[in-house]
C-alpha cells in the first residue's frame, strides 16, 4: 500500500507543477459586448476558440465574465445576426466588444421541429416561429393573442373578451366536420397537454365553455412557440398533427459570471373596442308608437312601459356604456432569477396576474404561475440534462351569463339600475333590471402541474441516446351559483329556489419517449437517424352535482344543505397512446436533402380491427443558392425549393365511442335504477386520415436583408369520424362510423421580411405575410338523402350557410320577399332556402413592423382579414317590439321611402310580419362583407442608462386592438356571436429592472 501511494505522488508531482505553471499564466477577463448602436447584446456565447467547451453567455447588460483565460488565449464572440469575431486577450482582463451584424447568417437560426431540430436553411418542413421578442411585455394573458397575424396560414381567434376564454386556431384550414377534430396538438416543453378543455357550466360565459391549455403559462416566460404544418413537418407526430402541433418553448436558464435578478412589473386598462351606435330614446319611441299604428292599435298595452308613460319618456342610457362601459384593469407583477456556470444554468420564475372585467362588480381573474428550469451538462458534454417545471393557479369568478347582447335591445328610456339607497330598482316590477344577473355568478379554479425531463448521453462517438418523460396534470373545481336574489323581491320567491352546481375535474397524464440518434458525416454526405417510442396514458374523471333548494342563502355552497341533491354525472376514462417512430435525414453537399419519416400508432378509441395505424412523410429540398453557377451571386444570396408529402390521423373523437354503452335513466323500473342502450358496438370504427402535399421556394436578396417566400399546399382529410345517421326502426339516431366524405384545404401563403433601413443609430425592419385559404367538401357519397344534406354541398366549403334567397320589400304588401324554388306558393325549408352562401375568410395577413434608434425601440402590427360572414340582421329581433335597434333600422319601408332597407315595424302582433322575420334572418340579407383592418400591436420603449448595480432599465407602453377599420355591421367584425363580449381595446404601461 506505502509504496503504491509513492507511486502515486511521484506521478502526481509533475501534474501539479505544470497546473502551477498554467495558473501562473492565466488571469481573469471580463468585458462588455454591444451592437453597433452601442446597445447591449445579451445571449452572446463567448468562448475560447482552443476550447469551446469552455466559456459563457453575456449578461441582460451585455456584460460578461470568465475566469482562469489563458493570457494568450483567443476569444470568440458569436450571436445569430451578428458576424462571429475573434479576439487574442494578449494579457489583458477587459475585452470589450462592438459586434458588426451580418444578416447573411440569419439562415443559420435553428428552430425546433419536436424531437429534433434543424437549421432554418436547411428545413424540410414547414415551421413557422415567433421568438420571444415578439412575444414578451405584450398586454396579453395567452400568448395566442401575442402571435394573431404573424403567422401564415395560422388563423386565431380570441373566443370572447372575458378574460380565462379559450381560443380558436385553424391550421391551414377544417379538416373535420367535427369541431373537435380541428383542434391542433399543444405540447409544452416536450409534454403534450389536452386540448379538449370545456365545461359544461360555463358555456353561458365563455363560448362553448372553451378555455385554452396555454392559459396556464405566463406569455413572458415563453421563449419561443413553433407551429408545424405541412407533411414533413407534422407526420413525427403521427395522428396526433394532423391539424398541426403547436410547441411552446420556456425560456432557459443563461450561463454567465454572475447571478441575475429580474423584475418586471405592468399595469393596464381595457375597455370594449366598438360599439354599436343605437337609436336614441327619440327615435326609439318614434318606432315604437309607428309599430303600434302599423298594428291599428291607438292604446298602448299595460305592459308597454316604455310608451304607456310608466317609464320617462325623456330618460335616456346608452346601455353599452352602463353595463359593458367600466375600465378593465390588469396588474402583471413578475420576478425571476437566472443564472450558472457552464456546465449548470437555471432559471426561476414566478408573477401574478390580476385582472377585472368591463362588467364591474368586482368579478375578476387571477393566474399565479412558477416556472423552473434548470439544464447540466457534463464537461466532456456527453451528457446533458434538461427539466423544466411549470406550476398554474388560476381562477376566475364571473357573471354567470353573459350581458352583452341586452346592451343592445334594453329601451334606452328604461329606469336607472339602482336606488337612492343602492338597491336594486325593479320599478314596481316593470324593470327586468340587467344586473340582477350579477347576482348568479360562475367561478373556476384551475390548478396546473406541467413537468418535464430530458436527458440525453452520447453512447458511442456520434450514438445518442435519449429519455424524454413528462407528467401533466390538471384539476378544476367549478360553482355556478343561481341564488333567489336575481328574482325581483316582489314575487316573494325565497331560497327554497336558489340552486347550486358544483363540478370537479381531475386529469393525469403522463408521457415516456426513449429515443436513439444517430449522427455521421462522410465526406460530402451527411447522416442523421432518428428512433424512438412514445407511451402516453390519460386519465380523466369528473363529477357533477346539482343542489336545489335551501333554507338559506348562506348555505348555498354547501350542496349538503339542498333540500334536494342529484348526481348529474359521474364518470372516469382512460385513453391509451403508443407508438413507435423514425426519422432519417441524408444531405449531400450541403445543398440536396432528403427527410423520411414514419410512425406506427395505436390508440385505446378504436376497437381491436382497427386500433393500429402507419403514418409517414417524405420531405425533400435544394439549396440551390449553393449552386457553383449561383453560388457567388451578386443578387441571390440565398435560395432553397422544398416539396413534402405524406400521411396523418387523426384520433380526436372522445373515449369509448366505439363500444356499446348504456346510460342511466331518470326514470326507475320495479323501484329501481334503470339503464338503457345509448350507443352501438363499431369494431370497424377507425381513423380519419389527412394526406399533405406541399410545394415551397425561398429565397434571399441584397446581403440577405430581404427574405421571400412562397408556398403551395393542399390537404385532403377522409375517413370522417361522424355519426351516421339511422332509421328510426333501429332504436338509434346514429352510429360512430367513419363516413367516406373528403375535405379539402388548399391554398397559397407568402411572406416577406426586410431591412429597408440599416444605419449606425437606426433600423427599420418590416415583416409582411399572407395567406390564401381554400375550402372544399370534395366528395360526400349519398349526401343527399342524409341529414347533412341541409348543412354541405359537395364542390363547396365546409362553412357554407343555405339561406333563402332575398328579393326586396314587396310595394304592395310591404313585407320582406324570398324567391319560391319549387313554385308552391309558400316558403320552406328545405325547397327553398337553397342559395349556398360561402361564409369565410377569402385570405388574412399580418404586416409588422420595427424601428431601433438608439435606446429607443418602437413596432407596430396590422392585422387584416378578407372575409364573409353573418351581420347583425341574422340575429335582430323584430323591430317596433319592446327592443332598440341600430340606427340602421330607421332606414324604414314606407310608401314615400321605397328604397327602405327594412320592412314597416310591428309591435309583435302582426302574425305575417313575424314570420317573414324569421325567413329575413335566415336569408341572403344577412350575409355581407366582413373584412377588417386592425392595428393588432403597439409597443414603444426605451432603455435608460445604467447606474451602480442595476444593469438594465427598460420602461415600455403597449395596446392591443388598438383601431378596428371595417365596413361590417355588428359589434366586431372578428367575433360574429353578438351574445358574447368581444376582445376588448388594451393601453399597458411597464417598467423592467435586471440587476
Amino acid at each position: 500500500m506505502d509504496r503504491t501511494l509513492k507511486l502515486l505522488v511521484i506521478f502526481c508531482i509533475p501534474i501539479l507543477l505544470f497546473s502551477g505553471h498554467a495558473y501562473a499564466q492565466t488571469i481573469n477577463v471580463s468585458g462588455r459586448v454591444t451592437d453597433q448602436n452601442k446597445q447591449p447584446l445579451p445571449g452572446v456565447n463567448v468562448v475560447l476558440k482552443e476550447s469551446p467547451s469552455i466559456g459563457t453567455i453575456t449578461e441582460a447588460n451585455g456584460r460578461y465574465f470568465l475566469d482562469d483565460v489563458p493570457t494568450d488565449a483567443i476569444l470568440s464572440f458569436s450571436f445569430i445576426g451578428f458576424k462571429t469575431t475573434e479576439i487574442p486577450v494578449n494579457g489583458r482582463s477587459l475585452v470589450d466588444l462592438q459586434l458588426q451584424e451580418d444578416i447573411t447568417t440569419l439562415s443559420e437560426v435553428t428552430v425546433n421541429a419536436g424531437y429534433y431540430t434543424v437549421k432554418e436553411r436547411e428545413r424540410t418542413g414547414s415551421i413557422s416561429t415567433v421568438a420571444a421578442k415578439e412575444i414578451e411585455n405584450q398586454p396579453v394573458n395567452n400568448v395566442l393573442s401575442a402571435v394573431q397575424g404573424r403567422m401564415a396560414g395560422v388563423n386565431i381567434t380570441q373566443g370572447s373578451g372575458v378574460p380565462g376564454g379559450g381560443y380558436n386556431i385553424q391550421i391551414r384550414g377544417v379538416n373535420s366536420l367535427r369541431r373537435a377534430g380541428n383542434y391542433p396538438m399543444y405540447i409544452i416543453d416536450g409534454v403534450p397537454v389536452s386540448a379538449e378543455s370545456s365545461s359544461s357550466l360555463s358555456g353561458a360565459i365563455l363560448p362553448r365553455g372553451e378555455t385554452s391549455p396555454l392559459n396556464a403559462i405566463n406569455p413572458n416566460d415563453i421563449e419561443s412557440i413553433e407551429i408545424l404544418k405541412d407533411a414533413d413537418a407534422t407526420a413525427i407526430y403521427g395522428s396526433r398533427g394532423a391539424n398541426g402541433v403547436i410547441l411552446v418553448t420556456t425560456k432557459k436558464g443563461k450561463a454567465g459570471g454572475k447571478t441575475v435578478f429580474s423584475i418586471n412589473s405592468s399595469y393596464g386598462i381595457s375597455r370594449i373596442a366598438n360599439k354599436m351606435e343605437l337609436m336614441n330614446t327619440e327615435q326609439y319611441l318614434e318606432m315604437r308608437r309607428q309599430a303600434y299604428a302599423n298594428d291599428g292599435r291607438t292604446d298602448y298595452p299595460a305592459n308597454a312601459y316604455d310608451v304607456n308613460g310608466t317609464w320617462d319618456e325623456s330618460r335616456y342610457t346608452d346601455w353599452q356604456e352602463e353595463l359593458i362601459g367600466e375600465t378593465a384593469t390588469n396588474s402583471n407583477i413578475q420576478l425571476s432569477v437566472n443564472g450558472g456556470s457552464q456546465t449548470t444554468r437555471f432559471l426561476i420564475s414566478g408573477s401574478h396576474n390580476e385582472q377585472s372585467t368591463v362588467y364591474g362588480k368586482g368579478f375578476k381573474y387571477k393566474t399565479n404561475n412558477l416556472s423552473w428550469n434548470l439544464n447540466h451538462r457534463s464537461e466532456d458534454n456527453k451528457f446533458i440534462l434538461n427539466a423544466n417545471t411549470l406550476f398554474s393557479d388560476q381562477s376566475n369568478n364571473l357573471v354567470q351569463a353573459d350581458i352583452t347582447s341586452k346592451t343592445l335591445i334594453l329601451s334606452p328610456n328604461a329606469p336607472a339600475l339602482y336606488q337612492g339607497d343602492g338597491s336594486l330598482n325593479w320599478e314596481n316590477k316593470t324593470f327586468n333590471n340587467p344586473v340582477a344577473a350579477y347576482e348568479a355568478t360562475y367561478s373556476s379554479k384551475v390548478k396546473t402541474i406541467n413537468l418535464n425531463m430530458n436527458i440525453s448521453y452520447e453512447l458511442l462517438p456520434a450514438v445518442y441516446i435519449k429519455l424524454n418523460g413528462g407528467i401533466n396534470q390538471q384539476g378544476s373545481e367549478e360553482l355556478l351559483l343561481s341564488p333567489n336574489t336575481k328574482y325581483n323581491p316582489a314575487f316573494g320567491i325565497t331560497p327554497a329556489r336558489s340552486s347550486a352546481y358544483k363540478s370537479q375535474n381531475r386529469l393525469f397524464s403522463y408521457l415516456v419517449e426513449p429515443q436513439m440518434n444517430y449522427k455521421q458525416k462522410y465526406g460530402d454526405h451527411e447522416f442523421d437517424l432518428l428512433s424512438g417510442s412514445t407511451y402516453q396514458q390519460r386519465d380523466k374523471t369528473s363529477l357533477q352535482i346539482f343542489g336545489y333548494g335551501f333554507e338559506s342563502n348562506a348555505l348555498i355552497t354547501n350542496l349538503e344543505a339542498a333540500n334536494t341533491v342529484s348526481v348529474q354525472n359521474d364518470a372516469k376514462t382512460e385513453y391509451r397512446y403508443f407508438a413507435v417512430f423514425g426519422r432519417v435525414n441524408y444531405q449531400y453537399k450541403k445543398r440536396y436533402i432528403v427527410n423520411l419519416t414514419g410512425r406506427r400508432d395505436g390508440s385505446s378509441r378504436f376497437g381491436t380491427n382497427n386500433r393500429f395505424a402507419s403514418f409517414g412523410a417524405v420531405g425533400a429540398a435544394w439549396l440551390f443558392s449553393e449552386e457553383n453557377f449561383l453560388k457567388n451571386s451578386t443578387w441571390l444570396n440565398f435560395g432553397k425549393l422544398r416539396a413534402s408529402y405524406g400521411t396523418t390521423g387523426n384520433d380526436l373523437i372522445g373515449d369509448y365511442q366505439y363500444l356499446d354503452t348504456y346510460t342511466l335513466s331518470s326514470t326507475s323500473y320495479g323501484g329501481s335504477s334503470s339503464l338503457y342502450p345509448s350507443r352501438l358496438y363499431n369494431p370497424y370504427f377507425s381513423w380519419e386520415k389527412t394526406t399533405k402535399l406541399e410545394v415551397a421556394l425561398e429565397t434571399g436578396f441584397l446581403n440577405d436583408r430581404m427574405h421571400f417566400s412562397a408556398v403551395w399546399y393542399r390537404n385532403r382529410s377522409g375517413n370522417q369520424l361522424v355519426g351516421i345517421p339511422l332509421p328510426a326502426t333501429t332504436g338509434f339516431s346514429s352510429i360512430q362510423a367513419n363516413l367516406p366524405a373528403t375535405v379539402e384545404n388548399k391554398g397559397t401563403e407568402f411572406e416577406l421580411n426586410t431591412t429597408p433601413i440599416q444605419t449606425k443609430d437606426f433600423r427599420w425592419g418590416s415583416d409582411l405575410n399572407i395567406s390564401f385559404p381554400t375550402n372544399k367538401l370534395v366528395e360526400f357519397p349519398g349526401i343527399e338523402g342524409s341529414t347533412y344534406a341541409n348543412s354541405y354541398e359537395v364542390g363547396y366549403p365546409v362553412s357554407i350557410k343555405k339561406v333563402y334567397n332575398y328579393e326586396g320589400i314587396d310595394p304592395e304588401t310591404g313585407l320582406y320577399t324570398f324567391t319560391d324554388y319549387n313554385d308552391d306558393g309558400s316558403i320552406t325549408s328545405p325547397d327553398d332556402n337553397q342559395v349556398i352562401e360561402d361564409v369565410g375568410i377569402k385570405y388574412f395577413g399580418g404586416w409588422s413592423n420595427q424601428f431601433a434608434y438608439k435606446r429607443w425601440d418602437f413596432s407596430f402590427l396590422f392585422q387584416f382579414v378578407k372575409q364573409r360572414q353573418s351581420s347583425y340582421n341574422a340575429l335582430m329581433l323584430n323591430p317596433g317590439t319592446m327592443n332598440n335597434q341600430p340606427v340602421e333600422v330607421l332606414d324604414v319601408w314606407s310608401e314615400t321611402n321605397p328604397d327602405g332597407r327594412y320592412m314597416a315595424y310591428t309591435s309583435g302582433a302582426d302574425a305575417q310580419k313575424n314570420k317573414v322575420l324569421r325567413y329575413f334572418k335566415n336569408s341572403t340579407a344577412t350575409i355581407s362583407d366582413a373584412s377588417f383592418i386592425r392595428l393588432k400591436n403597439v409597443q414603444l420603449s426605451y432603455r435608460l442608462p445604467v447606474y451602480k448595480k442595476v444593469q438594465d432599465i427598460r420602461l415600455y407602453v403597449q395596446g392591443q386592438n388598438l383601431l378596428t377599420f371595417t365596413d361590417y355591421f355588428g359589434l366586431d367584425p372578428e367575433f360574429f356571436s353578438t351574445g358574447f363580449l368581444p376582445p376588448l381595446r388594451t393601453w399597458s404601461f411597464g417598467l423592467q429592472l435586471n440587476f
